[in-house]
């Protein structure tokens, strides 16, 4: 059984995505299609590499991953984007070198990393790429072929910008970096990052309307009660503002009721003992 998943920013009001997994029907033998999300937005290769970050350990090694944004290949002039194959802790990401590579190893490497310069004997593959490209490099690898026998290695990929918290002095100042099918706002902003500040260091989340602002961590939703804003890490260890059972469609999100886009700041400012912020509250 070959799982193969697709990453796009066609949407799904088209038939983009029929044709996908139509053509993936076609060409393998009783392929497992799972869908990523087909709903990033145009050409956002961050926001792929982070929906793709955030599961790809969940599935089996040897799952051959297909991301579709911005998959077409610039074949000449001096910014030349090939259709790339990457190894990576056992399984296959196929995409066009536009960025996202970069984006979703951060600072990790590559296991393996191939260019299908060969595209430019194929220009019916120019077309459509994801379907009539990348589906086709998958049947390869799925049929055992060796990836050198038909994409040369290399060792170079493209980096898209990717917005990275910045830590300074008692505050980390990151960004909304996803906001989820219930409103929640993801941030930049990591456990690992946060923990940098001790334990049980005060502290202030600040954002786009001050007066929102949450001064604790917690675990769980519904550690506060409905309707209430939290603040905790999620599985994926990023500092996440939500409104405990309140979404998109129903009582409106954090991003609807706090007025935040991806992209907004987020802060957070650490009081320590003996910190000047901490002797100034004395006198407030």
């Amino acid at each position: 059984m070959q799982i193969v998943t697709l990453t796009s920013d066609t949407g799904l009001q088209d038939y983009y995505v029929a044709a996908m997994k139509g053509a993936i029907l076609n060409q393998m033998q009783q392929p497992t299609i799972i869908d990523i999300s087909h709903n990033i937005r145009p050409f956002d290769v961050a926001n792929a590499a982070f929906q793709l970050r955030c599961c790809y350990q969940d599935f089996p090694k040897g799952t051959i991953h297909i991301i579709g944004v911005d998959s077409e290949p610039i074949l000449t002039g001096e910014k030349v984007s090939f259709p790339t194959i990457m190894l990576f802790r056992g399984q296959f990401f196929i995409s066009n070198d536009n960025g996202f590579f970069g984006c979703f190893l951060d600072e990790e490497h590559p296991d393996e990393l191939y260019q299908f310069t060969d595209i430019l004997n194929h220009p019916e593959m120019v077309k459509f790429p994801t379907k009539n490209c990348f589906i086709p490099l998958a049947k390869r690898i799925a049929a055992g072929e060796s990836i050198g026998s038909f994409a040369n290695p290399t060792t170079g990929y493209k980096r898209a910008f990717m917005q990275k918290p910045v830590i300074e002095h008692l505050i980390i100042r990151g960004n909304v970096i996803h906001i989820d099918g219930y409103g929640n706002l993801i941030t930049n902003i990591s456990k690992s990052d946060f923990d940098r500040f001790g334990e049980k260091t005060p502290f202030t989340i600040k954002y786009l309307n001050k007066e929102y602002y949450i001064d604790e961590i917690n675990e769980t939703y519904n550690n506060v009660t409905m309707g209430e804003r939290v603040a905790l890490f999620n599985s994926s260890e990023l500092l996440e503002i939500a409104i405990n059972r309140g979404a998109n469609g129903s009582t409106g999100g954090a991003n609807k009721l706090f007025g935040m886009r991806q992209g907004d700041p987020v802060h957070i400012e650490f009081t320590p003992k003996g910190s000047k912020e901490d002797f100034d509250s004395l006198f407030d």
